[in-house]
């Protein structure tokens, strides 16, 4: 697996990327050999920031925690990531080591002033490969988010999956305008 760091207002000592990768490496056995991992650490104040992004064939994997000590954070990242994969087991394992990774995610990371409360802070262009609903829903619970934007391989059509207040999940299609 390859390994990214990305360090924000701290300097990363080689002690701490030896550790990421042995912790990584528990889970490696999982991932194709292709898989790509982005380390991310950030500094605010007296706390620090661990953020793993896993990315292998068409599957994302991410978790963050933010602890005062780097050490802490990284250990409880890991360990969500483990539970991630656990959970979903059964799912992954039809899935897994198949894609291309260069399709996955094209992340624009420019910031935009803000100038009013309507303003774009962000802007991250994705690709929307052809994936079934339940493909998706698993998508959207690896990456941590509420939505998840996808080409629905039944229709053809743009869709969006989502997570309902009550935990259900919700899907949004395009209506046809007669």
């Amino acid at each position: 697996m390859k390994i990214t760091y990305v360090a924000r207002k701290v300097t990363l000592r080689d002690n701490f990327k030896e550790l990421v990768e042995r912790k990584l490496k528990k889970i490696e056995k999982v991932f194709s050999d292709s898989a790509e991992a982005t380390v991310v650490v950030t500094l605010e104040k007296n706390r620090q920031t661990v953020e793993i992004t896993i990315r292998d064939g068409s599957m994302v994997y991410r978790a963050e925690s933010t602890m005062q000590e780097m050490n802490d954070a990284l250990d409880k990242v890991v360990d969500l990531i483990s539970r991630q994969l656990r959970k979903h087991k059964t799912r992954l394992s039809k899935r897994l080591k198949t894609g291309s990774l260069d399709d996955l995610y094209v992340d624009d990371t420019a910031e935009f002033p803000v100038e009013d409360e309507l303003s774009i802070v962000r802007k991250k262009q994705i690709p929307v490969k052809p994936v079934s609903v339940e493909e998706a829903i698993l998508q959207m619970e690896m990456i941590g988010h509420k939505f998840y934007m996808f080409t629905n391989s039944e229709t053809g059509e743009i869709n969006v999956v989502y997570v309902r207040n009550n935990g259900a999940y919700g899907l949004l299609e395009p209506s046809k305008n007669d």
